[in-house]
C-alpha cells in the first residue's frame, strides 16, 4: 500500500514515479588560460578599475595647460625682470665724466656719471661713479655737449633690474638730460674744486 498525502497539489505525479535523469555529458568549454604579464596581451586586457582612469586626450589637455601656464609666468617674470623700470624719473646732478659708443653686436652709447653727493660728502667714502647709458642718440648727444663743456648736469634715469644687450651695459638708462644751476643746489659753489665758481 502507498501512502499519499492528502492536501498534494498532484495527485498524479509520484516523486519516485519521475523517470531518472542522466546527468549532463556535454563537454565543457576549455578554460582561458590568464595571460602572464610577459605576454604582451596582459596589459591590453581591462580591469575593473578601468571606468576611473582618465583618457589620455585628457592628460593631454592638462599637460597643455600646464605648460601654458608655465609659459605665461615665464613671460611675466621676463618682462618685469628685463623690460619694466624697477625706478623711474630718478633726477641726479652732477658731471658727465664720459660718454662713448661701445659694443660688439650692439652699439649702445655707455658713460660715467659723478653725482654732486659724492663730490661733496667729506664724510663717507666715495661710493664709486655711476655708469649710466643714453636712452637714444639725442640723449647722448647732450651728455657729449655737456662733458666737452665741462658743464654741470641735471639728469633723468631709470633703473631695471637687469640690462640686456641692444638697450646697453648699465641698468640706469639716461632718458633727459639738462643743463644744472650749481648756485641753486648748493648755497657755496667755491668751497669744491670740481664745482665751478659763477662769482665775477
Amino acid at each position: 500500500m502507498i501512502f499519499r498525502p492528502q492536501n498534494s497539489d498532484n495527485d498524479d505525479e509520484d516523486f519516485f514515479d519521475t523517470p531518472h535523469q542522466e546527468p549532463d555529458t556535454k563537454p565543457k568549454a576549455p578554460k582561458i588560460k590568464e595571460p602572464t604579464p610577459d605576454d604582451p596581451r596582459y596589459y591590453e586586457q581591462e580591469d575593473e578599475w578601468e571606468h576611473l582612469r582618465t583618457s589620455g586626450r585628457s592628460w593631454k589637455f592638462r599637460g597643455a595647460l600646464v605648460l601654458g601656464g608655465v609659459l605665461i609666468g615665464l613671460l611675466i617674470a621676463i618682462y618685469y625682470r628685463y623690460f619694466n623700470p624697477y625706478e623711474e624719473q630718478i633726477v641726479q646732478y652732477g658731471y658727465v665724466e664720459s660718454i662713448s659708443k661701445r659694443g660688439t653686436l650692439f652699439k649702445t652709447f655707455e658713460g660715467v656719471f659723478i653725482p654732486y653727493k659724492a663730490i661733496n660728502d667729506t664724510v663717507n667714502p666715495y661710493p664709486g661713479d655711476v655708469i649710466i647709458t643714453a636712452k637714444n642718440d639725442h640723449v647722448a648727444a647732450e651728455l657729449l655737449k655737456l662733458k666737452l663743456g665741462n658743464l654741470p648736469a641735471r639728469i633723468m634715469m631709470e633703473r631695471y633690474h637687469a640690462s640686456i644687450p641692444w638697450r646697453g651695459e648699465s641698468v640706469w638708462v639716461v632718458t633727459d638730460v639738462d643743463t644744472a644751476d650749481v648756485s641753486k643746489i648748493y648755497p657755496a659753489p667755491d668751497r669744491h674744486p670740481l664745482i665751478p665758481s659763477h662769482n665775477k
